[in-house]
């Protein structure tokens, strides 16, 4: 209550100087009437702050620094995307701008100098926030949308691809090309391979809901899916003993590795299930039309990357590999964020998650390397072993010849009952 009447005695006073200054034409004293009136106008938002204490009658309203809060998310990984002010004292671009600008690059494919009519941000500034914005989401995101799969993950992948007749399956394996517009001329030679331009080669593992599970960007255009295999770390975990374990059985014949779907170039491991070239017999048709179109689960994965980004569907524009190496793994981050938000939650079970589970803690590696390096050597051989490779195939064509056969007579069945009912 004094505090009111403090503040109507001072705004009685204030009125009355008003009254006083307007009967006098001086420009000192006008200046003084205008600083009187910020000063009566403070006074009012004081009134408004105090008066009203929240939403709920005795809650204190708390002044929070929200602009500071934005800044620091930005911070806590780059200040880069802080906006600040010049030596001028001008305020300069804010973050909003320069991500807008990196993100329009990545999804329209567009030169940098394109953004200035948008964004109103410069070449150079737009091709350094592109930069800095795609080490932050590698940085920041790989390890939870660029990891291998856990132990959950592949129980789930294993009971869908059992629903589609494939036991064991964990995806499908295969490379894309990404040309490389800028490459050097002393690199050409090493990077131009059949598309007779200089490309870079992107290895990647997809599942039946395009999420990509691999990616191993970088090896020049002239290599081939051998090659890069060879080069690729994607079963260095299961050589090392330290993949999740996967056990099946199938015909009769139990399997301990997962399996990937691959083209014909693959070589011919346990790892690998390949299609049969020019089948003959029916179940073997069966059991290549079927394979040929759960392959391309990674093909479809490639079409939609592109799709949304347009930078890995042109030709590339930047000079350096280590800045193509970003952009690629930056798209597949988005890629598999996009996948994982667009997912329908009534559609899928709680044990399809994909968010990352601990693993048990792992044991110290001990030194002695004569059991570890022969557990290495019998990994590898398991891996490459060409007769496991052709047993997993005959198995699975009469798996899937048995599931069509049971299809077939449900299908049979179900029209002869109908025509009896009819008749």
């Amino acid at each position: 209550m004094a505090r009111d009447y403090q503040m109507k005695a001072h705004d009685y006073q204030i009125k009355e100087m008003e009254m006083a200054l307007l009967e006098s034409d001086s420009d000192d004293e006008i200046e003084i009437l205008s600083i009187f009136a910020m000063e009566e106008e403070r006074l009012k938002r004081e009134r408004a702050s105090t008066s009203r204490r929240g939403s709920i009658v005795g809650r204190k309203v708390i002044k929070r620094d929200y602009l500071q809060g934005e800044a620091r998310l930005f911070q806590a990984h780059d200040p880069y995307f802080i906006q600040k002010r010049n030596a001028t004292r001008t305020l300069g671009l804010s973050s909003l701008q320069k991500m807008t600008a990196a993100l329009r690059i990545l999804a329209y494919g567009v030169a940098a100098d394109s953004t200035d009519k948008y964004v109103r941000i410069g070449e150079s500034t737009a091709v350094e926030s592109l930069k800095k914005f795609v080490k932050a989401v590698v940085n920041i995101f790989s390890e939870e949308y660029l990891r291998s799969s856990n132990s959950n993950n592949i129980a789930r992948l294993l009971a869908v691809n059992e629903k589609r007749g494939f036991l064991g399956m964990l995806g499908s394996i295969d490379c894309m090309h990404w040309k490389w517009k800028n490459c050097p001329t002393a690199w050409k030679g090493q990077y131009t391979g059949h598309s007779r331009e200089p490309t870079l080669i992107l290895e990647a593992v997809a599942s039946n809901d395009r999420w990509i599970w691999h990616a191993f960007f970088g090896l020049p255009g002239s290599h081939n899916d051998i090659n890069v295999l060879e080069h690729s770390s994607i079963f260095t975990e299961l050589a090392q003993g330290r993949a999740p374990p996967v056990n099946y059985s199938i015909n009769g014949h139990d399997y301990t590795m997962g399996y990937y779907f691959a083209d014909g170039i693959h070589p011919q491991w346990s790892i690998f299930v390949k299609t049969i070239s020019a089948p003959l017999e029916a179940k073997k048709k069966h059991f290549a039309r079927v394979q040929e179109a759960c392959r391309k689960d990674v093909e479809c994965a490639f079409g939609i990357l592109q799709a949304r980004f347009s930078i890995v569907r042109g030709p590339a524009r930047f000079w350096d590999e280590a800045t193509l190496n970003d952009i690629m793994k930056a798209c597949i981050i988005l890629h598999n964020m996009i996948i994982e938000d667009e997912r329908d939650p009534n559609g899928v079970q709680q044990h399809d998650d994909y968010k990352q589970v601990p693993e048990s803690i792992p044991t110290p590696t001990s030194r002695e390397l004569t059991i570890e390096v022969q557990n290495f050597i019998q990994s590898h051989i398991r891996i490459r072993d060409r007769e496991t490779h052709s047993q997993l195939q005959a198995d699975l064509v009469e798996h899937l010849w048995q599931l069509h056969g049971q299809s077939s007579f449900n299908f049979h069945a179900c029209i002869i009952y109908l025509c009896y009912f009819l008749l």
